[in-house]
């Protein structure tokens, strides 16, 4: 009896998370697919069914045009999903940067204040998001708080313009995602150990050829997964560029929101979605191919041990 309500909790803990990606993540993808290949309509839903029957007979609306309408009109779709990718890649280089140096402080540092710089690390995390970057706007502004420093001890004559611009939105993720940067990491880096560096050290390894050889290949993995974490959701972001950006910086993600609430064409906007998707999808199978490679090294590295 024991065995058996062991087995049957581990299947609840298995189908309930399963359950719950099932209902509210697979199915309206499906049906975000489904609405991609099929015809906008001006009635509730605002698209046709894909499929279904009439007067006994079947029916569908299967169609390539919202694809096609995208490669078309390209400059429309097409250059903000571009504008997204790179937009997104520079901050997640710039979010990079900045927490590299910032993780390995924190995972060298002692105990007590490891803990400490965790929780100023999660801090951003506990106001809204909207409210921070209001802040980074009044920033920012020409009649802002540092475009007044500069001027009042004469450094600039007149104000810069870093509204609406992409300095601006690389602002705005950095300040949103950097803590997504900084934790993955910090996980890999506490985990190091200490005496290979002191190994390398010991050798003659300069700092640099410690940190090429030693350090960075054994962080990959966390420098992987914290560019995951920022790449993803800075591609599809919509209220930073909507607040920072300008014309310039459009994104696909304010182009999702015209199609879907303003032009209320929803096969474009599902479309433009699974092309979304599809952008997504290069960076995720190329860390999973990583994390195989990494696999196969460790388990050459056991076998060559082994024997």
């Amino acid at each position: 009896m024991g065995a058996f309500m062991a087995r049957f909790g581990k299947r609840i803990v298995v189908i309930l998370p399963l359950t719950w990606l099932a209902l509210f993540f697979l199915m309206p993808l499906v049906e975000t697919v489904q609405v991609s290949f099929t015809t906008a309509r001006r009635s509730v839903p605002p698209y046709a069914p894909l499929w279904g029957f009439e007067d006994g007979a079947f029916f569908t609306n299967f169609n390539l045009e919202n694809y096609a309408l995208l490669f078309e009109y390209w400059q429309d779709y097409l250059g903000p999903a571009a504008n997204s990718v790179r937009l997104a890649f520079f901050a997640t280089l710039v979010c990079l940067l900045f927490a590299y140096p910032m993780a390995w402080w924190i995972a060298r540092s002692s105990a007590r204040m490891r803990t400490i710089l965790l929780v100023l690390v999660m801090l951003p995390f506990w106001t809204s998001s909207l409210l921070r970057l209001y802040a980074l706007i009044g920033l920012l502004n020409p009649n802002g708080f540092i475009n007044s420093v500069l001027m009042y001890i004469g450094l600039i004559d007149q104000p810069i313009g870093m509204m609406q611009t992409d300095f601006s939105i690389y602002m705005g993720m950095v300040l949103t995602y950097l803590p997504l940067m900084i934790l993955p990491l910090y996980a890999t880096m506490v985990r190091l150990d200490g005496d290979l560096i002191e190994a390398a050290a010991d050798l003659g390894g300069s700092r640099f050829h410690i940190f090429a050889t030693v350090i960075l290949p054994l962080t990959v993995p966390g420098i992987i997964a914290g560019s995951l974490l920022v790449f993803i959701p800075a591609v599809g972001e919509f209220v930073v560029p909507a607040l920072l950006g300008g014309p310039d910086q459009l994104m696909i993600g304010k182009v999702l929101w015209t199609e879907f609430f303003r032009n209320r064409d929803w096969p474009v906007a599902a479309s433009l979605a699974m092309l979304l998707i599809a952008i997504l999808t290069v960076p995720i199978i190329y860390a999973r191919y990583q994390d195989g490679r990494q696999d196969e090294a460790e388990a050459h590295k056991l076998g060559d041990a082994s024997s």
